[in-house]
């Protein structure tokens, strides 16, 4: 299944290339925005790869006129939050970051106060990416907390350090 999904993105990124090509050429001078676009349709949750992607030409002022993302660097590696479609812009809603931390899957929760440490174990309640605020529910004594998802997918409590 993935091995078709592979091959028909590689076959969509070809036509789209070279749509996209042939719509610079006859753009010419007319300074119309390339903005990147999905050659494949990309389905909720599913992450967001460079192959997946070509460039397409678009009226001038098009990115400027509305809430679409005109980087790739702004849209490789994050996640579907709907269904894009091919050759159509994607708006900057409709991708969220990654979720570093997944609910339901036991985690390490840091609290470093002054010259206090301590390490538990939590589940985490929500999913979250980094830096979001969650809800987990430490191991030991059963308490919810509040939590802060870190890049190494641990959580931290307490203050800001």
């Amino acid at each position: 299944m993935r091995e078709r999904l592979r091959l028909a993105a590689i076959v969509a990124f070809i036509v789209v290339a070279a749509l996209g090509a042939r719509a610079r050429a006859d753009d010419g001078a007319a300074g119309g925005d390339l903005l990147p676009v999905p050659v494949i349709t990309i389905y909720p949750g599913d992450i967001i790869g460079a192959e997946m992607l070509a460039d397409q030409s678009f009226p001038a002022g098009t990115s400027a006129s509305s809430a679409i993302l005109a980087q790739r660097q702004a849209i490789v590696g994050k996640i579907a939050r709907r269904t894009l479609l091919p050759g159509k812009p994607i708006a900057a809603n409709a991708i969220a970051e990654p979720d570093i931390v997944r609910r339901g899957t036991v985690t390490r929760a840091y609290l470093n106060e002054g010259g206090l440490s301590i390490t538990t174990l939590v589940l985490p309640l929500q999913s979250g990416a980094l830096g979001a605020v969650i809800q987990c529910r430490n191991v030991d004594s059963g308490r919810v907390i509040m939590a802060t998802v870190q890049a190494d997918g641990s959580v931290r409590i307490g203050a800001a350090e």
